[in-house]
């Protein structure tokens, strides 16, 4: 049986290899449907089409009007990574003007195993509303992987992409749900 994971990325250069993260979480076994905040499609606009080839699911980035089918299977986990500063404030705070934040804002309710792996930079993570909304999703039940064993800040403009800890994020979320036969 196959597990479904709901990938849904944030507008920060890590989600320049979503592609790659997409294919990795297929070779452990998920089905991966990928959803995005608005920037980030804006700023994948180019390669949608592939990514929705990749993963067999539409892309998504807008909630689906009332009354249309679900294109997507039942998550069995959600990741979001990478999650910027507006992302992670936005889901602890409850604000779903957003698809990727509504979902996972319900998903707690729902009891859906999530992660999130944020991809801020030192001095976003100066302002307090900050702290405080990684606790209150910790609170919450979601695995927040920010810190030691997660991502740490770089200072600005000194940003790694390529040294975003993905591998981290799906480890994550194979312990949330393991494959069956593991």
């Amino acid at each position: 049986m196959t597990r479904t994971l709901y990938l849904f990325g944030s507008a920060a250069p890590p989600v320049f290899d979503v592609a790659r993260v997409i294919e990795d979480a297929q070779a452990r076994g998920w089905d991966v449907c990928l959803g995005l905040t608005p920037t980030a499609a804006d700023w994948l606009q180019d390669g949608l089409d592939g990514l929705a080839a990749l993963t067999g699911h539409p892309v998504r980035s807008r909630y689906k009007r009332p009354g249309e089918p679900d294109v997507w299977p039942k998550a069995d986990a959600i990741l979001v990574a990478p999650a910027t500063f507006n992302t992670v404030n936005a889901w602890a705070l409850g604000l779903t003007d957003r698809f990727v934040v509504g979902v996972v804002a319900e998903g707690i309710g729902k009891g859906i195993p999530m992660a999130v792996m944020p991809c801020v930079n030192a001095a976003y993570v100066q302002h307090r509303a900050f702290e405080r909304s990684v606790q209150e999703l910790r609170e919450m039940g979601v695995r927040v992987l920010y810190g030691e064993g997660g991502f740490v800040p770089n200072q600005p403009g000194q940003g790694r992409p390529e040294a975003y800890p993905w591998s981290l994020a799906l480890d994550a979320v194979d312990s949330l749900v393991p494959a069956v036969g593991s």
